[in-house]
Formats: C-alpha cells, sequence, structure tokens
C-alpha cells in the first residue's frame, strides 16, 4: 500500500500532457510510469520529442524516459500488464487508443472529448458526481473508461452545483472568455487573437450546452438521467495565456437572493478527502473587477473555482462570474483527481 502507483501518461508531448507530468512529480499516490505519444515522438527521448512550454525546469525532470507508440500490445508489455493511463489525445487519438486499451484492462481516465457523452462512461467531477463511477459496471471487457469533463464546463457545473441542490434549477445561460491556452500549442492564430475577441470556431458551445446536464443528472437504473434545464452557452477566445472566465445567469425553481446564493455556494463542502481536492473549492472576491486571471487563477493550486459579482439578475434571477484555471482544473488537474477517485474507490489508498 505504501508503494506508488505507476501512471501511463497517453500524449505527454502536449499541452495537457506537459501539465501532467508537472503535477505527477511529487504525487503522493501516483508516479510517472510510461509515456506514450505519436509514431513521430515515438523512440526519442522526452527531450527529444518535446518542445516544452511551460515554466520551470525543461520537462520537470522527466527528459530521459523513452516515448513509446499508443499501440495497446505495446504499451502493455512494457508496463508488465494493463494499468492507469491517464490520456491527453486529441480526439480522433482518443476514438483509436482508449477503448481498445480499456479492452485489454487498462483503466483510462481521459481528458479527451471522444467518449464523455458515451452512456455507459462516465463523465465525473468528483466533488459533484462521483456516484456516476457506477456506469463503468456496464462497459464491455476488464477495463474502464472514465472521462474529465471540458475545460469550460468545470466551473460552470461547479458553481451550479450548490445551487441545484438547494433550490434547484429552471434554466442557465453561459457566455465564457476562454484562455488561448485551451487550444494547445501552437494553437490559436496572432492573427486572430491579438487585439482582437474570437468567437470560438470548434464544437465548445456544443459540449458545455449538454455535459453539465449530465455530470448534475442522476444515475438511474445503470443510466445517466440529465438534469432537467435549459441551458444556452456562447464561447469566445480572449488573448489570456490560462484560466477561462464564464459568466453565468440562473434562473432558480425556488428563488434565492444573491446574498444567500452566495452563502450557499461558498459553505458548501463535498468532503472530498482526496489528495488533489481543494478546500475551499469556490472562493469568493469581493471586488467588482474580479474574478480574473491575473489575480486568481491559482487560487487551491489551481484546483478552486473562484466566484464573484453574485448579483441579482433582472432577466433570470441570479448572475454570476466564475474562473478556472482551464490546464490545471479544467484538464490535467481534474483528470488527476478523477484518477484518486478511482483508486480510492477500489481501495487502493
Amino acid at each position: 500500500m505504501s508503494a506508488k502507483i505507476p501512471v501511463t501518461v497517453l500524449g505527454a508531448t502536449g499541452m495537457v500532457g506537459q501539465r501532467l507530468l508537472t503535477l505527477l512529480k511529487d504525487h503522493p499516490w501516483f508516479e510517472v510510469g510510461l509515456l506514450a505519444a505519436s509514431e513521430r515522438s515515438a523512440g526519442k527521448t522526452y527531450a527529444e520529442a518535446c518542445g516544452w512550454r511551460l515554466g520551470g525546469d525543461a520537462h520537470h525532470g522527466f527528459g530521459a524516459l523513452p516515448v513509446l507508440a499508443c499501440d495497446v500490445d505495446t504499451l502493455t508489455k512494457a508496463n508488465g500488464g494493463p494499468g492507469i493511463a491517464i490520456s491527453a489525445l486529441d480526439t480522433g487519438a482518443a476514438l483509436a487508443m482508449e477503448r481498445p486499451l480499456a479492452a485489454a484492462g487498462w483503466v483510462v481516465i481521459s481528458n479527451a472529448s471522444a467518449h464523455r457523452m458515451d452512456a455507459d462512461v462516465p463523465l465525473i467531477i468528483p466533488e459533484v458526481n462521483h456516484d456516476h463511477l457506477g456506469l463503468v459496471s456496464s462497459q464491455p471487457g476488464p477495463g474502464a473508461v472514465i472521462t474529465n469533463p471540458n475545460c469550460t464546463s468545470m466551473p460552470v457545473v461547479i458553481a451550479l452545483k450548490p445551487l441545484l441542490d438547494a433550490v434547484g434549477i429552471e434554466a442557465v445561460t453561459v457566455a465564457s472568455y476562454q484562455a488561448v491556452s485551451g487550444a494547445g500549442y501552437p494553437g490559436e492564430s496572432a492573427w486572430d487573437m491579438i487585439g482582437n475577441v474570437h468567437p470560438h470556431g470548434g464544437d465548445e458551445e456544443v459540449k458545455l450546452g449538454e455535459e453539465p446536464r449530465k455530470m448534475l443528472g442522476r444515475l438511474e437504473n445503470g443510466l445517466v438521467v440529465p438534469a432537467d434545464f435549459a441551458l444556452s452557452a456562447r464561447c469566445v477566445r480572449v488573448s489570456v495565456a490560462d484560466g477561462h472566465l464564464v459568466a453565468i445567469h440562473v434562473k432558480t425553481k425556488t428563488p434565492i437572493s444573491p446574498a444567500d446564493a452566495l452563502k450557499v455556494m461558498t459553505s458548501w463542502d463535498p468532503g472530498l478527502n482526496l489528495p488533489s481536492a481543494p478546500t475551499p473549492i469556490l472562493i469568493h472576491t469581493p471586488e467588482r473587477d474580479r474574478p480574473s486571471p491575473r489575480f486568481d487563477l491559482d487560487r487551491g493550486r489551481g484546483m478552486a473555482i473562484t466566484i464573484g459579482r453574485v448579483e441579482a439578475c433582472p432577466v433570470m434571477g441570479l448572475k454570476l462570474f466564475a474562473l478556472s484555471h482551464n490546464t490545471i482544473r479544467g484538464a490535467a488537474g481534474g483528470a488527476l483527481l478523477d484518477a484518486e477517485l478511482w483508486v480510492r474507490s477500489k481501495g487502493l489508498r
């Protein structure tokens, strides 16, 4: 029980993979096992394959490790059998790799969107819906696929959860202001971003419209019944390096004052005793020009959600801002927390 559990990182050379290695460096339960990436990186050392884009020491001490191909047989053999893999693969590679790994016995914790909305795959924020892990029992094969949500869904769901429990929710609208790191590297064109605000050209609004209702839904007869409120989203990319800010307007089933809503949110304690779980999870800033990425991004080691401007809305009833670190809480750190939840659920820690 004292030995650390090796974790294989899929897509280790990308931005989320790099961030994941920094979080695994001194983790109390896990250690870096295998590194895997595309065929063009396989056979190289991590330093040769990866252009390090984060601060601190280049490659965070993992530069000499070999990079393996994302191949089920190769990884299973190198690992001495199936294990735990955290996937930072893009959608196409995740579609090709994650289910086959699970069929071979691996537990795959995925940050990719490939399987988030599959009926038998849990879409997990541990503080919100840890019971949805039960979905894996309906997956074929000895392994499992567990997913982490879109980085913009993360602050929305965490901010809404205590309100949903306290007074119910009838409708939500969200407008996002998303950092360029969410697009990976090299990401958005400088021509699009400098001196500009760029409406998101991908399917971000679809994800943000679907994922929160799944996570805030209830598990019933082996399926998730989505939460019964409407959600409409608009997503915009802004010229900020890290940090997704969302403006949330909420119509609650039972009216609630801003003061009471703030008390409900800031007193919410999910009671999640896991290494990466922040306490508190929702932190309020009273200043009118906050939360903001420059000042609030790293609260709770980048795992907390900062809220502010909780005010009355003449249309919906309640409005607020919420901010999260998109590559930590919204990606690598969120997936790592899911891995901790899985290990705890199996009694391994």
